[in-house]
């Protein structure tokens, strides 16, 4: 497996060995002692699996009290993932960064607690699976508008589909007492 950290550290890609032959292929993908050695922390509690329509966005979103790591990855069609540094104090605050996750190329994206999540699909459709390190917490959810020039993400569509609820985001400036502390290690 090939492990590289992003422009925005913490932030992970990962490149899982695939082994492929004329039956088709087989890729492990996720042992936790591999993982860890390659300096991505996780004891996940919690998988999720969404299924979208092109164009649609989701996001940006993290936890306050309770935060989530998350490892992603895409098991049918392409998404566009970005994760943005929303930790008061990092010297990273508010930079993003993005990576295009398909079923084709099996790459996988590991976003660390702190860390606003969003992706937005380039296929017909696409399903998404995420591992969590925490538990989802409606009390503890919070957003950033997908399109916050503050942030300036170079999305790759125009007019996504949104739900109502992620239509009506405030910018990251407005965030203020909602956004995590950055903390050094």
């Amino acid at each position: 497996m090939k492990v590289s950290e992003l422009s925005v550290p913490g932030v992970f890609l990962i490149e899982p060995t695939v082994f492929e032959d004329s039956r088709g292929f087989f890729m492990e993908t996720y042992n936790s002692e591999r993982y860890a050695e390659k300096g991505i922390p996780g004891n996940f509690v919690q998988d999720n699996h969404s299924k979208s329509s092109r164009g649609t966005l989701r996001g940006l979103h993290y936890q306050l009290g309770r935060p989530q790591g998350k490892l992603v990855r895409v098991v049918s069609g392409e998404v566009f993932v970005v994760a943005v540094d929303v930790r008061i104090g990092s010297p990273y605050f508010g930079r993003w960064v993005g990576q295009r996750l398909s079923a084709e190329n099996r790459r996988q994206m590991y976003i660390p607690e702190g860390f606003a999540h969003g992706f937005c699909v380039l296929s017909e459709t696409a399903e998404f699976l995420y591992k969590c390190t925490d538990f989802y917490s409606p009390a503890d959810e919070r957003g950033i508008l997908w399109n916050d020039p503050e942030v300036g993400i170079e999305w790759p569509l125009e007019a996504p589909l949104l739900s109502e609820k992620d239509a009506v985001l405030k910018r990251l400036g407005q965030m203020k007492g909602e956004l995590p502390m950055y903390k050094e290690h």
